[in-house]
């Protein structure tokens, strides 16, 4: 090995690199826990282009514990809507109305206070605690092992849980006892910018000289990822059904699994029009009648694809229907929490 690794002088190049180069991001204008909580909880499995607006249109219209305490699911929901993972919304929701009724609407800056309160795990109080009351305490994602992962020269799979207690045992001996707050963002924008997954720019990294895997010549074979789980992809026929007075035909969610209490067209698992026809009348006693076919469309989660064929029908009978369904117009579908792919669909076709 080329290059003599020291604790101190890899945190000081870090920290030094970090204050010249970060980019300006709105929660970084203010540091406070609240908005540093939300920020990580949207930014987990999302990327930060897509964050930034949702992020500033949320903290405007919920700028304290309090005023989000004091809201409703359904309006949470609503503000969440097209960033997915709606469990971390709810989780959101109701560690808000804990922080205002244990602790006042003061959030706890005590560690193990912070990892139980639901919704939270290791990375985000980790995060929380290193950059909004600058403890040392570490915060490891993807991006944090996979910069650890080259420079150390660490060929452990992490993917696996066990990899990642080995990461935070490493990030408690580095992290910066003077400046924790700016160890934890450097280690998190360097991931970011310059030691990325593809493409990394190993000329311009502020720790390149006692990196191993960059003086070897193998950073493209770390860090170790084992086998992602397979996708079940699910095969839906998906209606907008309409009246006419031009209200549409929608439903509410089971108040848990997948968009759990959203609303949505109606969709079955069914290969054809016929099939969602027949289910649709037997299952709720409902009569459609077809007008159009709209195409095909795919929507994917973490553990699943939806594969939609998507049709326009009408609805012949609107006066007794169950009790998840009601009629709403256009305007009104933009102000409920409604499926992200069927607000899609309906926008390019009506």
């Amino acid at each position: 090995m080329n290059c003599q690794f020291s604790n101190k002088k890899f945190s000081d190049a870090l920290i030094d690199w970090y204050k010249k180069n970060k980019r300006v991001l709105p929660f970084r204008e203010n540091q406070e826990p609240y908005r540093i909580w939300i920020s990580e909880i949207m930014l987990q499995q999302t990327q930060m282009k897509t964050v930034i607006p949702y992020y500033t249109r949320f903290i405007k219209r919920f700028p304290t514990i309090k005023e989000l305490a004091s809201s409703c699911e359904e309006e949470v929901l609503k503000y969440w809507e097209g960033l997915g993972y709606y469990s971390r919304a709810k989780n959101i929701y109701k560690t808000a109305q804990d922080i205002v009724s244990k602790y006042h609407g003061v959030f706890p800056s005590d560690y193990k206070t912070i990892l139980s309160l639901k919704g939270i795990g290791s990375y985000t109080a980790g995060a929380i605690s290193s950059i909004a009351f600058n403890k040392p305490y570490p915060a490891v994602d993807g991006n944090v092992m996979r910069v650890l992962s080259r420079v150390l020269d660490i060929w452990d799979d992490i993917r696996l849980s066990k990899t990642k207690s080995i990461f935070e045992s490493i990030v408690k001996e580095l992290i910066s006892k003077d400046d924790p707050s700016s160890f934890t963002q450097g280690l998190m924008e360097l991931g970011a910018l310059i030691c990325t997954p593809k493409g990394q720019k190993c000329h311009l990294c502020p720790v390149n000289f006692c990196c191993k895997a960059y003086h070897e010549g193998y950073d493209d074979e770390l860090p170790v990822k084992g086998e992602k789980t397979k996708q079940t992809k699910v095969k839906l026929v998906m209606v907008i059904i309409e009246n006419d007075k031009n209200q549409f035909l929608v439903r509410k969610r089971s108040a848990s699994g997948l968009l759990a209490n959203f609303w949505e067209f109606i969709q079955f698992e069914s290969k054809t029009f016929e099939e969602f026809q027949q289910n649709l009348f037997d299952h709720d006693g409902i009569e459609i009648k077809e007008e159009s076919y709209l195409g095909e469309f795919k929507h994917v989660f973490t553990h699943r694809i939806w594969e939609i064929k998507a049709y326009l029908a009408t609805l012949y009978d609107s006066s007794d229907l169950p009790h998840h369904f009601k009629l709403v117009t256009k305007d009104e579908i933009e102000k409920i929490s409604f499926s992200t792919i069927h607000k899609k669909i309906l926008h390019q076709f009506k």
